[in-house]
């Protein structure tokens, strides 16, 4: 193999490899010797069939297959041989004259990551700000898990529909007088005002009484996800089967027994553990911000492009989608077309920030553990059917990109415990309000982005300018499942609003849709159904 540089410009390299009809014949050799013993021919006895007739039968596949081996052989070896520590994966690309039989002429492109300095880790120096869960903390959680499980009890059926109040209905919908797919359903709860329904649908349905019949008449949103059904004219016939007020929850051991716990002392126990959870988590994110603002502040070096462009995109992609359900998309995009340099801003920060972890990482011997590795990929397989688990491991153990990304954000982790241990630390006591406030006031933090990174950036913050938009700092958890709470009836799935996953999930693994979806969740498609819209 020969190789001659061509680019070293930055960042940027470019390789002219050159791999001889030789080396491939040879490889062909050996792809004859390995499937020799499983070819069976007329004539001949089992593994006794001359080489020469294998490659006349399979020569292409065997060619191709060679090639394909020699070309990664010689990538492997390009990188060992120059010391590239590529920042993606380097792109190839095979003469478009090659023919077999003769040198197979390669250009592989591809990124190096930057030459860092070991970074200093002396003098960090961070506050640790507090916030005890008291009673009335816990208390505050338990009265919002209680709004959270608002129950419905029967109303007189002499009384009118009014908001708040949940309606049990039949309906029917078509367009143009013609029935459609996914447009029928049975006793479906629907809270009016909840705005879980397409515009117009709840509000007419204010002054109905049980026993009522009514036809509704909407128009489906421009946005709606079913394409025939996009901005067209509707109509519902609409049984009303019975009106339900909210009922009062009373916090009290009762309330407690319906969660399915002994007493309310109980479910302040798995308050408290849930409170005080939000609120180390909250503690953790300010120190980590705090921790990676010093690093961005004491280190500045080139970052590869290609890995920020690929941060830039995936940023980009989840706050396009974000725009696209608000109230004037198009005004939305306009003003977040404003702000496009802040976020390549922001990629290139995560970007340089996940290098410099990576790289105290490593100096210091922070690693992931095969049996943490095994434990990530366990976890991360129950996303999926049972029958797709399998394929799944498998795809991440062969796939070092893969690993890598389901690996960085524990690796992450394990660094900036590592540079806590390191940094200097003062403890404050605060308020809840305060500790939050003190996390919208960064402007960007939270996850990084290093190589193989695979977060979803859960702390994303926008530009400094766009302040009153951003996200919550830590989204508030869900009460735990140990509570076994009963859904109430404004929650059941068909009723249910959906959020779109922007996640990418491996081709070979990606979950297939739940068989017989429309029946199993027919408001998914009913025509009352919102499509993932945010409020």
């Amino acid at each position: 193999m020969k190789t001659v540089e061509t680019l070293n410009e930055g960042l940027k390299r470019e390789y002219r490899v050159t791999i001889t009809a030789k080396d491939i014949d040879a490889r062909v050799d050996d792809e004859v010797k390995s499937i020799a013993p499983t070819v069976r021919m007329p004539g001949f006895r089992p593994g006794k069939v001359p080489p020469n007739l294998i490659r006349k039968m399979h020569g292409p596949a065997l060619s191709a297959d060679a090639l394909n081996k020699a070309i990664d052989a010689g990538v492997r070896d390009l990188m060992a041989k120059e010391k590239l520590r590529p920042a993606l994966q380097p792109a190839v690309s095979l003469d478009e004259g090659y023919e077999a039989g003769k040198d197979a002429e390669l250009t592989v492109s591809l990124e190096v990551l930057p030459q860092i300095e070991t970074p200093s880790i002396d003098g960090l120096k961070l506050e640790r700000l507090t916030v005890p869960a008291d009673d009335k903390a816990v208390m505050a959680k338990i009265e919002e898990f209680a709004a959270q499980m608002k129950r419905f009890e029967e109303a007189p059926k002499t009384r009118k529909a009014a908001q708040g109040d949940q309606v049990i209905i039949d309906f029917a919908g078509s367009v143009d007088g013609v029935a459609f797919d996914g447009g029928t359903g049975e006793d479906m709860a629907v809270e009016i005002g909840s705005g879980q329904l397409i515009p117009g649908f709840e509000d007419q349905l204010v002054g109905v009484k049980t026993g009522d019949e009514k036809v509704l008449k909407v128009s489906f949103p421009d946005d709606y996800p079913v394409a025939d059904l996009k901005g067209q004219p509707a109509e519902f016939a609409v049984t009303v089967k019975e009106v339900k007020v909210p009922a009062t929850s009373k916090i009290d051991d009762e309330f407690a027994k319906t969660l399915g716990l002994e007493s309310l002392d109980k479910l302040k126990e798995l308050m408290k553990d849930q409170v005080e959870q939000e609120l180390n988590g909250l503690t953790r994110t300010y120190m980590k911000r705090k921790l990676l603002d010093q690093l961005a502040a004491a280190h500045d070096f080139d970052v590869p492009p290609t890995m920020v462009e690929a941060e830039f995109n995936q940023i980009w992609q989840q706050l396009e989608h974000e725009v696209s359900h608000e109230e004037d998309p198009e005004a939305a995009k306009a003003e977040l077309e404003n702000d496009r340099d802040d976020y390549r801003a922001i990629a290139v920060r995560r970007v340089r920030l996940g290098l410099l972890l990576s790289e105290i990482g490593q100096a210091h011997g922070v690693q992931v553990s095969s049996q943490e590795m095994s434990r990530l990929i366990a976890q991360a397989a129950q996303q999926y059917r049972p029958e797709d688990r399998t394929r799944f491991i498998e795809y991440v153990q062969q796939d070092a990109l893969a690993a890598a990304q389901l690996r960085a954000p524990l690796y992450e982790d394990k660094v900036v415990d590592f540079l806590f241990e390191k940094a200097e630390i003062s403890d404050r006591e605060t308020t809840r309000e305060e500790l939050e406030a003190a996390i919208e006031a960064d402007d960007d933090s939270g996850h990084v982005h290093g190589p193989g990174c695979g977060h979803d950036h859960d702390h994303d913050h926008k530009p400094a300018k766009k302040a009153a938009a951003k996200k919550p700092a830590a989204k508030k958890a869900d009460v735990k499942e140990e509570a076994k709470a009963e859904e109430a009836p404004a929650k059941k799935a068909p009723a249910k609003k959906t959020e779109a996953k922007t996640e990418e999930k491996p081709a070979a693994a990606k979950k297939a849709a739940p068989a017989k979806a429309a029946e199993d969740k027919p408001a998914a498609k009913a025509p009352a159904k919102k499509a993932a819209a945010k409020k």
